[in-house]
């Protein structure tokens, strides 16, 4: 839409109290500082004694002229950000991307190898001071200045530009292996349309002679060298990490998962390729499907006989395990990777919100509703180990050798196998599983793209499809290393370092670039004019203070005491260890190379560059009844 845009007129030419027309434009007395388009559409703000009005934003760069007025004006695209086509699309692509396989798959393992009902102390404690502020925070954030990870820096804090593309960053390495993981769920999922499921019975190919079915009829005994016909299938079916000497030697591409990786990123392009709009309808099945089959498992596993066992220890807290440095940190990493600060993706999301939405109200639904998915999914899980440890005459810290992802495709689908109608009970549960990863890759992509599509709108504004076909390509090529025979060990190394303390690093400069640099008390300002209310205390000393030590503390500790690796019977060599902070470091270190860039670019004196660069460069446009006008 081309706006003409004029410079003032001599407000001296209109009388006291009168409104002057010009060239299609109203111009107001000098108190109102406002210059309103007479469709009523678009506002230009005129700062009056302050001089010329700012830069318009919203999400797209505008221009204007410091030339004399010569009566035709200039034109300037300013169009209309694309929004929600229901209140109930963006909640439900929220929660959709906070309620993912980290509440099934990697809380459990992490509730489970932290001591059980402990861990759940350390979860809430993180939860309530560090995840649910910063989770308002950045809505909050996204939904005022209506921009991406990136472009927004400019109204908030320059010199922090860096933060947005560490994000991208970030994604980018969480995408070439979460969506991984989705290809063995599909490939159990395909698997699963037979009469008997295949790792049921040590009868295949695949199978060794320490196979043991201690579910059949026979009267078989389980020893230590025992290995189950689900944890065969697992790893020498699916996986293949038998022709793989580690990470030395990843051995050949398995075509079977490369198919199925390339299936799911196909119905990811086609999800998200036109933006939230159809994104946001795609979710109402992704994100409630899910909660239905949890139901449905929540009761078969409660009726399964040792149920109560795995209950027993998923409640009864090892209070020792609270002394246990890395118990925090697993709590700070899951509670940040599940519910999202640190993505970009919750800043994209709002940012296409209205402007009163209630985002306050948004957050404390969608992050409560996460956390009690998460412990819900417990009961789900430690019900079934239960059941297991009752099979097998064994405790539950047993039951599952390997941790991690092992827990859903081996001990959970051989708990499922053994179950009556045990065909759709897999298909289910695995369909299941693709539907939490799926919507949260719409949420990962979709932060990144609102990010460079914001950034770079006159590149990339008209072209969404065709960035996206090429995003896609690009994390499909980067999940090759995944798909080798050796890509679970791939998988664990990138989980381990390319996200938890990168995302932790991020999430704590953000936070001070916001209470710190950007003002709390101006945040709170543009939170009360979006809600009508300025946050409370609570809220701004977690902002503030509590949220950055927190996250400090979380970071330091993970640095000073890197995590030991191993996966089924392999040991990590020490070298992945510098690989691992390597990949970490390689998206941070973003942040301190923009500082420079941007402090060489700026010109002026050294202390005129650092006030320059910490100061919002360009403002913000808020709408005023039907009309809107820049927060300056």
């Amino acid at each position: 839409e081309a706006v003409p845009l004029t410079c003032k007129k001599d407000v001296s030419d209109c009388n006291k109290g009168e409104d002057c027309k010009e060239n299609g434009l109203l111009v107001r007395n000098p108190k109102s500082a406002l210059r309103l388009v007479e469709d009523g559409n678009k506002v230009h703000p005129s700062q009056g004694d302050k001089g010329q009005a700012a830069q318009i934003s919203n999400g797209y760069s505008g221009g204007q002229s410091s030339a004399p007025c010569n009566g035709l004006g200039e034109l300037m695209e300013l169009e209309d950000r694309e929004t929600w086509s229901k209140k109930i699309d963006f909640l439900l692509s929220v929660i959709g991307y906070a309620v993912d396989l980290g509440n099934v798959w990697r809380f459990p393992y992490i509730c489970y190898q932290n001591g059980g009902g402990a861990f759940l102390i350390p979860y809430t404690i993180m939860a309530i001071f560090g995840g649910i502020p910063l989770f308002y925070m950045e809505l909050a954030l996204g939904q005022y200045h209506r921009n991406g990870c990136i472009s927004i820096w400019r109204k908030i804090c320059p010199i922090f530009k860096g933060i947005g593309f560490a994000i991208c960053i970030i994604d980018l390495y969480v995408a070439s292996y979460y969506n991984t993981i989705m290809a063995w769920a599909f490939y159990y999922l395909i698997s699963s349309f037979t009469t008997e499921l295949p790792w049921t019975s040590c009868t295949n190919a695949w199978n060794t002679g320490n196979c043991t079915n201690y579910f059949s009829k026979d009267n078989v005994s389980w020893s230590p060298h025992s290995i189950s016909p689900a944890e065969e299938f697992y790893t020498r079916q699916v996986l293949q990490v038998h022709r793989s000497n580690g990470l030395d030697d990843l051995g050949g591409i398995s075509w079977q998962l490369t198919l199925c990786l390339l299936l799911i990123f196909t119905i990811v392009y086609f999800s998200i390729w036109k933006g939230v709009k159809t994104s946001g309808k795609v979710v109402w099945v992704t994100a409630t499907f899910p909660y239905i089959i949890l139901f449905i498992l929540l009761v078969r596993g409660a009726t399964l006989p040792g149920a109560w066992r795995g209950v027993l220890y998923y409640l009864k807290p090892d209070w020792q395990k609270l002394l246990a440095t890395e118990v925090w940190v697993d709590a700070a990493a899951q509670i940040f990777f599940s519910l999202g600060p640190g993505f970009g993706v919750l800043l994209a999301y709002a940012s296409y919100n209205k402007f009163h939405n209630n985002c306050y109200q948004d957050a404390l639904v969608t992050s409560t509703v996460n956390c009690v998915t998460s412990f819900v999914s417990g009961f789900v899980i430690f019900t079934v180990l239960g059941y297991m440890a009752e099979m097998r005459n064994e405790d539950v810290s047993e039951v599952a050798k390997d941790t991690g992802p092992s827990l859903l495709f081996i001990t959970y689908a051989e708990a499922i196998a053994n179950m009556p109608a045990s065909t759709f009970f897999a298909i289910i549960f695995f369909l299941m599983l693709l539907t939490l990863g799926l919507d949260s890759t719409f949420a990962g992509l979709e932060g990144v793209i609102t990010g460079v599509l914001d950034e770079f709108p006159h590149v990339w504004s008209k072209r969404r499809e065709l960035f996206v076909l090429g995003l896609i390509i690009i994390c499909f090529l980067g999940s090759l290393a995944t798909l080798t025979f050796g890509g679970a060990y791939v998988v664990k190394l990138f989980e381990e370092y390319a996200t938890g303390p990168a995302v932790l690093t991020v999430v704590f400069l953000e936070a001070v670039a916001v209470s710190w640099f950007y003002g709390i008390t101006q945040f709170c300002n543009d939170v009360k004019e979006m809600l009508g209310s300025a946050p409370g205390w609570y809220w701004r000393v977690c902002w503030v203070a509590i949220s950055p030590i927190f996250l400090l503390f979380v970071t330091c500790s993970f640095l000073s005491n890197p995590p030991e690796l191993r996966l089924f019977d392999y040991n990590y060599p020490y070298w992945t260890t510098v690989v691992g902070y390597c990949i970490g470091t390689s998206s941070v270190i973003f942040i301190p190379i923009y500082m420079v860039y941007r402090l060489i670019a700026t010109p002026g004196t050294f202390k005129e560059r650092i006030l320059k660069s910490i100061t919002p460069e360009t403002a913000t446009e808020i709408p005023f009844g039907d009309i809107r006008m820049n927060a300056v």
